[in-house]
């Protein structure tokens, strides 16, 4: 039987590589997205995601809308390094037409708490941006954080953060809904930049998309190159983009793509260090570790896997 996933997006480009992933990946039966804020504002992400969906054949994918800022503040904006990131649309300024569909009737949250009452262990969540749609169906179900299964993109254990030297991006988004995750759900995996840093495409990836001549290899390649020259600018030591969120997916679908350490975590909410993933001392000596923390990976494995399902999707299209 597949694997059910659901994916939380908030589709900036390795956001659009982690749904591509899922879709080409025939182990996984995504049953629907949810969109949240972080490289881009919700109605931007949803935007995107629906996009993608149509332009690889799924329009039949429910998006649901997820709540629009994080839990201590009142509105979001975009950061200006995001954009610089990940392009004023999202995308790497890539161009997709305007989905014909739309966002799907009914909350994220409500999504979310049903999925994981109808499914069960037969499903896993994966977030890639801030947590504050899923410590909402924690808060909303009792239920929920016992049953859901979560691989989370997000954290920086043992490597620096990318915003704050303690700090990673979603993370530092909100805090204290990463915290409330970490200290109630029953089951976590922490895919974080201790693993994705290690995972990086190249100009010689995105070349075998471009030559493939069709919309979606056109699509990849451009969202990449973006992506990568950021990284030439922020990043110039590692030689390419880190593919954060794909892996995240590639680990809900393979746990055995990374090496992981039990642990209990928490997140700063307070004081300099806010925003950093770091063990519970309080639950240190439990027996019982509710997360993972990736720590290393199968690089090769990885990156062979993520090019050969992609290229399979792009070249449908």
């Amino acid at each position: 039987m597949r694997k059910k996933i659901i994916l939380d997006l908030d589709t900036g480009i390795d956001d659009a590589f982690a749904l591509a992933y899922a879709l080409a990946s025939p182990e996984l039966e995504l049953i629907g997205v949810t969109g949240t804020y972080g490289n881009v504002a919700v109605e931007t992400g949803v935007r995107n995601t629906l996009a993608i969906l149509e332009l690889f054949d799924r329009v039949d994918m429910p998006v649901y809308a997820g709540l629009p800022h994080a839990r201590e503040r009142d509105s979001f904006e975009v950061l200006e390094v995001s954009e610089f990131i990940h392009g004023v649309n999202g995308i790497g300024e890539a161009e997709l037409p305007e989905p014909a569909t739309s966002a799907a009737e009914g909350g994220a949250v409500e999504f979310l708490v049903e999925s994981v009452r109808r499914y069960g262990d037969d499903l896993v969540i994966v977030p890639t941006g801030p947590s504050t749609t899923i410590a909402s169906a924690i808060e909303a179900d009792a239920s929920f954080a016992v049953h859901a299964h979560i691989v989370m993109m997000g954290g920086a254990l043992a490597v620096p953060g990318n915003v704050r030297p303690w700090a990673e991006a979603n993370v530092h988004q909100d805090p204290e809904a990463t915290d409330l995750l970490f200290r109630r759900a029953a089951d976590v995996t922490m895919v974080g930049l201790d693993v994705t840093l290690q995972t990086l495409l190249t100009t010689e990836e995105t070349a075998v998309w471009r030559e493939l001549g069709t919309a979606g290899g056109d699509f990849l390649a451009e969202a990449a190159e973006h992506y990568i020259r950021a990284y030439e600018t922020t990043s110039p030591h590692l030689g390419g983009c880190g593919l954060h969120d794909p892996l995240a997916v590639a680990v809900a679908l393979d746990p055995g793509l990374v090496t992981c350490l039990d642990i209990n975590l928490k997140v700063d909410v307070e004081g300099e260090t806010r925003g950093r993933t770091i063990g519970d001392q309080s639950r240190l000596n439990d027996p019982v570790k509710t997360a993972r923390v990736a720590v290393d990976v199968d690089v090769e494995r990885f990156l062979g896997e993520f090019m050969r399902r992609l290229t399979a999707l792009a070249a449908k299209t």
